[in-house]
């Protein structure tokens, strides 16, 4: 359990020494030998790259926290070019939905359009909701991309775009083609 730290005065997180997150794991890259580089998308701060040093030891008590699709709270200590994670405790491991490979991949393609949509250090506790809502089933992968579209102000709220066209204008937005396999895109045209 994370013994949290007392906010500090001062509304810019980026002046605090340490500062405690809620957050949902994006992705993850390994760097060296123990570390990882993981992206969380906050519902403080919105979306985070920060450094988790020695997870990939054996000895991690931190490592199955770190998981893709994984709620979590932390606490991150500010540093010179990418800021580390240093507590981390889960709220919600999803474990349903990783026992079920079509689930898995329909949230990877949830996680990937959240990840690329939107830009780092930009709260928005609207799409927080929205991914806690996808990731726990509420809402279909197609209704979370057209909100998230309406949300961001990509396209009018109300307006709908599905199968192919929804892809190529997702696409359009982010200049790359999404890496989601193929086979998750068809699973959206159904």
């Amino acid at each position: 359990m994370i013994n949290w730290i007392p906010d500090q005065v001062g509304d810019d997180f980026m002046e605090r020494r340490v500062y405690k997150v809620e957050g949902i794991i994006l992705k993850r890259k390994n760097v060296g030998e123990a570390d990882r580089i993981i992206t969380i998308f906050t519902k403080e701060y919105g979306k985070l790259r920060v450094t988790a040093k020695g997870i990939r030891k054996v000895t991690s008590r931190r490592a199955p926290h770190l998981e893709v699709f994984t709620h979590i709270r932390a606490v991150i200590h500010n540093g010179k070019t990418i800021d580390t994670l240093s507590e981390v405790d889960a709220i919600e491991m999803y474990s349903d939905l990783r026992r079920d490979l079509q689930r898995v991949s329909l949230a990877y393609y949830v996680l990937e359009l959240t990840d690329s949509l939107l830009a780092e250090k930009q709260e928005h506790r609207d799409v927080f909701v929205l991914l806690l809502r996808a990731l726990s089933g509420k809402i279909n992968t197609r209704q979370f991309a057209l909100e998230l579209l309406w949300t961001l102000g990509f396209l009018p709220h109300g307006k709908i775009i599905v199968g192919k066209d929804l892809q190529l204008f997702i696409e359009s937005i982010t200049e790359r083609k999404l890496r989601t396999p193929p086979f998750v895109r068809r699973l959206l045209d159904k």
